[in-house]
């Protein structure tokens, strides 16, 4: 009788690892979404690929890699559902949070830091040296769900007592990558970025740095966010793997570099509270709606 009870009882725990096993392959795998952080959507893939494996290591469940091609698009794709996990700019991420819910549960640490500064970019040729001097300029902003290449810049214009549409001759919406090129190239008079990009297409051989010449500087910034959709923020387990495995990237860098592009250096958690510069500059511009 004892052998048979030995028997059932290894019956029923294979039975119920059976199961789990089951339902665990049953879910979908969580669509993990990246902005345009590279010149094109393939590098891009290859880029952010490693960062989705590790997920799916460290989770135990396949995550699904998918590259938005802008900041506002990825910030609608988190909030109706196409997209559960995304690595997100700060703009995007206080909109889908405030329209949908979305909440950040870690921020991506650049150079051990967790912020950034926007900029505003021009020639050394153009002999444009403060804001004052762009006026009658071309300029051309961000993607209007881009932090650096929007909002902030939008804001600053607006302290300044600036209307973007009569101050400049033309004004234009392109992504960062443009933009520090047209800028370089004597194509457009100035722009907005972010100090990251400029120094990634500098180090990449992208633009030269003597082509290129800061003339504004935010304050810092929350650097971007691992956010994920309102349908798992109450999954608290869930969430729970996820800060752990990000957490965890500092010490894995250490054994594949390419877990993250260069100057990455892991994630810190961080809460909603984190992005309030943000709220306020969308809030004191009206791109965003006090509830």
């Amino acid at each position: 009788m004892k052998r048979i009870a030995r028997l059932l009882s290894i019956f029923a725990a294979f039975s119920l690892l059976t199961v789990a096993t089951a339902a665990s392959a049953a879910e979908p795998p969580p669509k993990f979404g990246v902005g345009l952080f590279q010149p094109d959507r393939e590098k891009n893939d290859a880029t952010y690929r490693p960062l989705a494996d590790y997920l799916s290591k460290k989770l135990n469940r396949p995550v699904e890699l998918r590259t938005v091609d802008s900041w506002e698009g990825l910030a609608k794709s988190l909030a109706n559902g196409e997209t559960d996990l995304a690595l997100m700019g700060p703009w995007g991420y206080v909109l889908a949070n405030h329209q949908a819910g979305v909440q950040v549960i870690s921020t991506i640490l650049y150079d051990g830091k967790p912020e950034y500064f926007a900029i505003t970019v021009t020639s050394p040729k153009s002999g444009i040296n403060t804001l004052a001097d762009l006026k009658g300029k071309t300029f051309a902003f961000g993607d209007k769900g881009s932090t650096s290449g929007y909002l902030i810049p939008l804001h600053h214009f607006m302290i300044q007592g600036i209307d973007p549409e009569k101050y400049f001759s033309k004004v234009i919406h392109t992504s960062h990558q443009a933009i520090e090129t047209q800028v370089t190239q004597g194509v457009l008079d100035a722009g907005a970025d972010y100090n990251r990009n400029r120094n990634a297409m500098i180090e990449q051989g992208l633009i030269k740095a003597e082509d290129s010449k800061i003339i504004w500087t935010s304050d810092p910034l929350p650097n971007d966010a691992f956010a994920i959709s309102a349908t798992l923020a109450g999954d608290k387990a869930l969430i729970g793997k996820l800060q752990a495995a990000l957490s965890g990237i500092g010490e894995e860098l250490k054994r594949d570099p390419k877990l993250l592009p260069p100057h990455y250096t892991g994630f810190v958690s961080r809460d909603n509270a984190f992005y309030k510069p943000i709220r306020d500059a969308g809030l004191a511009t009206g791109k965003l709606q006090a509830r």
